[in-house]
């Protein structure tokens, strides 16, 4: 290594000989960088105390002073946080002359500058130029500035000179550690339970992630106030944290279910393989081998619970549900709709595991195979292809449900193996399944399903969807009301017969829809028992 170049690569552990040993600890890639001698480290988080205190772990290993500069306090030592008043330097709250002090000062130090990407615009042409020699005045020192900002903003001068550094967000093991420390603070406070069990412990660590340490100390105390311990209801309490994050991004709505699996009636082979993948997210699944789940793609007729099976995941599985609008991630901007899509997916990435929502993908997506310039410039088909490439490349544990009614405007690429762990067709329910909708819909109305012949029902209501079996007993439900009688069988029969269900007016887009899907898509229905085929029909074998 040249004499202009000097790269600090010892093990503090070992002592301070510069050789390279077979075993070493593992650096962060900011004490990397730091080692490795980069002049203007970049690094992009909310967490300014987490940066701080790796700062300054790393200086103590390199036998290092730290400064900090701020545009109230100047340019400080490190770690006066309270006597920030008292020892704010005038002068260097100007940041060319806080620069021109980290020229002046000869031992080796690391220089966190907090906030000066406000500082990084056209406007401040200064203070890029400074920035530059700086960067080229630096590398012959032990000294570092190490720019700690929650938005990267730099500008095309500065390029080639910062290194950008995504701070990574807290780790399970972050989160068990502060939950212990909450756990030794409190633990004496007789009016306090925080005997926790090892499942529901496992359950609130895994709820914590994608917050910050300060965002989870928060919450973890909002818990303790509202619950008096640590339970199954803190992991309600966390999500609601979560929430927040969400409605503050503007990309994504956070969408607060009450179905379930009861709730849905039918599609029973759909359920059993959601419910075997409901505890894939678990560390007991990990050390089994098993992968987070991908996500799924239920297509099929409209109206027979795709959008309602989305909404019982997220209850079932305990996860937060996210719903993805597409129509708002087209912004009006060239180049702002692709990173409307980055933004949504890495708020998603930031509170998993969770379930991203996409209804009617197929609507969304409808213009990204014949975007071109003659229409919005290419602009769908660049949004497509991020969320394509995200979806074949993500490592976080995000389950993604994808609902679609015509696959003739489904882009192939959607459906190449690897996107989705399996692709659902949801037919029109079977007799037994519609017997199970009947139930659940008058059990929401209020009333006792056994008063009513539901197999008859069932029968009359063949080719109809879930929606409009509910419909019609909201139909019924209003002329039972208008008549001051009770809601009857005959009733919703009535009902039903003034009904023109969808399989008769879009019976050939259906058919097609089935063609396609056999041999395809995994059937998520009960097939239809030979029971429910019409009387007196030849059974003929083409």
């Amino acid at each position: 290594m040249s004499e202009s170049l000097p790269m600090e690569i010892n093990d503090t552990r070992t002592g301070t000989e510069p050789e390279v040993r077979k075993t070493v600890r593992k650096f962060s890639e900011l004490e990397v960088l730091i080692r490795a001698r980069y002049p203007l480290i970049y690094v992009v988080t909310w967490e300014e105390q987490r940066v701080l205190s790796l700062v300054n772990r790393i200086a103590g290993g390199l036998d290092k002073k730290v400064f900090e500069w701020s545009l109230t306090t100047g340019l400080v030592s490190g770690g006066t946080e309270a006597m920030l008043q008292k020892n704010k330097d005038t002068a260097t709250q100007d940041p060319l002359v806080a620069m021109d002090k980290v020229l002046e000062i000869v031992d080796p130090a690391l220089y966190v500058f907090k906030d000066l990407h406000a500082m990084l615009g056209r406007h401040n042409m200064a203070i890029i130029r400074r920035l530059r020699e700086i960067a080229a005045s630096l590398k012959n020192t032990y000294k570092t500035i190490v720019i700690v900002s929650p938005m990267l903003e730099i500008p095309p001068e500065l390029e080639k000179d910062l290194t950008v550094v995504d701070f990574d967000l807290p780790r399970a093991k972050d989160f068990a550690m502060l939950l212990d420390r909450i756990i030794e603070e409190v633990k004496g406070n007789p009016k306090l339970d925080v005997n926790i069990h090892a499942e529901t412990r496992e359950a609130v660590i895994h709820a914590l992630m994608g917050l910050t340490l300060s965002e989870a100390e928060n919450v973890l105390a909002k818990t303790l106030v509202r619950h008096r311990g640590f339970g199954e209801k803190s992991v309600e309490v966390i999500l609601s944290e979560k929430k927040q994050v969400i409605l503050k991004s503007g990309m994504l709505e956070y969408y607060e279910s009450q179905e379930n699996m009861a709730t849905v009636g039918g599609l029973d082979g759909l359920k059993t393989w959601l419910l075997k993948r409901a505890v894939a997210f678990t560390d007991k699944a990990r050390s089994f081998g098993l992968p987070s789940p991908r996500g799924v793609l239920l297509l099929g007729v409209q109206g027979c619970g795709k959008s309602l099976m989305a909404k019982a995941i997220s209850q079932v599985w305990r996860l937060p549900l996210l719903r993805f609008d597409v129509g708002k991630v087209f912004g009006s901007l060239v180049g702002s709709s692709e990173e409307n899509v980055r933004r949504a997916i890495q708020v998603a990435e930031s509170i998993s595991p969770a379930i991203l929502w996409i209804d009617e993908i197929d609507k969304a997506f409808r213009g990204s195979q014949s975007s071109g310039g003659n229409t919005d410039g290419g602009t769908s088909a660049r949004v497509f292809g991020t969320f394509l490439s995200w979806m074949s490349d993500k490592t976080a544990p995000v389950f993604v449900v994808a609902t679609a009614n015509d696959i003739s405007h489904l882009p192939p690429e959607l459906l190449r193996k690897g996107r989705f762990d399996e692709i659902f067709f949801v037919d029109l329910p079977s007799k037994r399944e519609r017997m199970n909708i009947f139930d659940v819909h008058l059990k929401k109305k209020g009333r006792d399903s056994k008063r009513f012949d539901l197999d008859r029902l069932a029968t009359v209501s063949k080719g109809f969807s879930g929606a409009e079996i509910e419909e019609a007993i909201t139909s019924s439900l209003f002329d039972a009301f208008y008549e001051q009688k009770d809601l009857s069988t005959e009733g919703i029969l009535e009902a039903i017969r003034q009904t023109v269900p969808l399989s008769k007016t879009m019976s050939e887009q259906i058919d097609d829809l089935r063609k396609w899907a056999s041999g395809r898509a995994r059937p998520a229905n009960t097939p239809e028992s030979a029971d429910e085929e019409e009387p007196g029909k030849r059974k003929l074998e083409l």
